[in-house]
């Protein structure tokens, strides 16, 4: 079938290459005439068209034509269909992410000057339901429609600033997508809490330079010292700011279990963070926690009772919460996600994850900051956590009770998820680890 249809594109290319010597050669066309001619004949589709395409055709292809250094600096839409190919390789990649020809396509660019030229040739080349997006991406941005973002403040490294949550509470919510050089490693959420003589931070941010920028934020709400800085669990966008933190003097918390899993991973953490961040990496350093609890931990500061919890094995065995509980306040950390897509982890145990997840029903926090992704409710991180693990988790019980292996897997119907951020980086990875940790329980 794939091969077919490169067969049908290679021939259609040529026959589009055959009908430019007919052009008389004393009347050059220009690019306004051809993108006249394109206008003339193909199909443009409003925002909200492409919206309610998407919604009732979700197989629909959502192609970017510009190039990727526009995307890196300005953004991109926000959604699983959305790809990128620069006009310049349309014609030779298009087979390798349009399945047939009939597939639904939706081509846009920035000013609608790329696009229309674009869906012109996909029409030429026998794709049979091409449209434009004639607003293109500053059209969709204006609308408040769904961003993918490197930055959502170019003039700091954090992709944004803190927002209050409530009095005293703060937190520089990440980007709901993995950790780039152009996101900083900012993809979780970084927190601060101003008690009456000290700040607390939870999470020492992805790199030294990034923990820098979210002191200067902290800088601009109070005078007060940060004192205590909480590793979340031992992953790198978590740990790699305590290098800065350490040299501020701050005490780092963290969860017993959680040395042991540095010292086994760090070496591959170090050179994954440094290939991702570059010089961003600067002076980060790998930190071990000066303090450790197993339970429970109350952090020492005046007016605020700020109790660290320790809920039991899930996304990491070292995963650390936040309780404040007259404030009914809870930061979550990685036991509980917003927006996007988990990740299943070698050391993630899913079973005494869904067990746990009572003990934070138990709390009844009325406000949640989780690990990735706006801050929210119960019923919020339930759907985005519990719900999707145990979907997974009966999903792949099943292929194991009818004798299936690793590609049946793969095939678990995950459709109901795919808007979610991290959807196409993470749901085949997540259907196979969890298959593997299963097959051998």
């Amino acid at each position: 079938m794939r091969a077919t249809l490169h067969m049908k594109i290679l021939l259609s290319l040529l026959l589009l290459l055959l009908s430019y010597p007919t052009l008389a050669l004393d009347t050059p066309v220009t690019g306004q005439q051809i993108l006249e001619s394109a206008n003339k004949t193909i199909t443009d589709i409003t925002a909200e068209e492409v919206d309610q395409l998407i919604k009732n055709h979700p197989d629909t292809l959502l192609i970017d034509v510009r190039t990727q250094f526009e995307i890196q600096q300005l953004g991109t839409i926000g959604l699983y269909q959305n790809i990128n190919i620069p006009r310049g390789w349309l014609e030779f990649r298009i087979a390798e992410n349009a399945p047939s020809f009939d597939t639904p396509i939706v081509v846009y660019c920035g000013t609608n000057v790329r696009s229309p030229v674009a869906a012109k040739t996909l029409m030429e080349m026998g794709y049979t339901n091409v449209s434009n997006y004639s607003g293109g991406y500053f059209d969709w941005q204006e609308k408040g429609f769904d961003l993918y973002k490197g930055t959502l403040d170019s003039s700091s490294l954090l992709y944004q600033r803190p927002q209050k949550v409530i009095e005293d509470v703060y937190s520089a919510i990440g980007a709901p997508q993995p950790s780039t050089y152009e996101n900083s490693g900012h993809n979780n959420n970084l927190s601060f809490i101003v008690a009456d003589d000290a700040v607390v931070v939870f999470n020492g941010g992805g790199s030294y330079l990034l923990a820098k920028a979210l002191h200067e934020e902290i800088k601009k709400v109070t005078d007060l010292p940060v004192k205590y800085l909480v590793y979340e669990n031992a992953q790198g966008h978590a740990v790699f700011g305590g290098s800065y933190w350490k040299e501020q003097g701050v005490e780092i918390i963290a969860h017993e279990n959680m040395p042991e899993i540095l010292e086994h991973s760090s070496p591959q953490m170090i050179q994954r963070t440094k290939n991702n961040l570059k010089d961003k990496y600067f002076k980060s350093q790998l930190v071990m926690p000066d303090i450790t609890f197993k339970d429970q931990y109350v952090i020492p500061v005046q007016g605020k009772k700020i109790v660290l919890m320790h809920f039991g094995n899930a996304h990491s065995p070292d995963d650390i919460q936040l309780w404040m509980p007259q404030d009914q306040l809870l930061i979550s950390g990685d036991f509980a996600f917003n927006e996007r897509l988990l990740p299943i982890l070698g050391h993630t145990h899913i079973r005494e994850w869904l067990e746990n997840w009572d003990k934070l029903v138990a709390l009844n926090p009325q406000i949640i900051i989780p690990g990735h992704g706006g801050v929210t409710d119960l019923d919020t991180v339930t759907y985005y956590t519990k719900d999707y693990l145990s979907y997974m988790l009966e999903q792949v019980e099943m292929v194991l009770e009818e004798d299936g292996d690793l590609t049946d897997a793969y095939n678990i119907d995950q459709s109901a998820f795919i808007q979610w951020k991290t959807y196409r980086q993470l749901a085949l990875r997540n259907a196979a680890t969890i298959f593997k940790m299963l097959e051998f329980e």
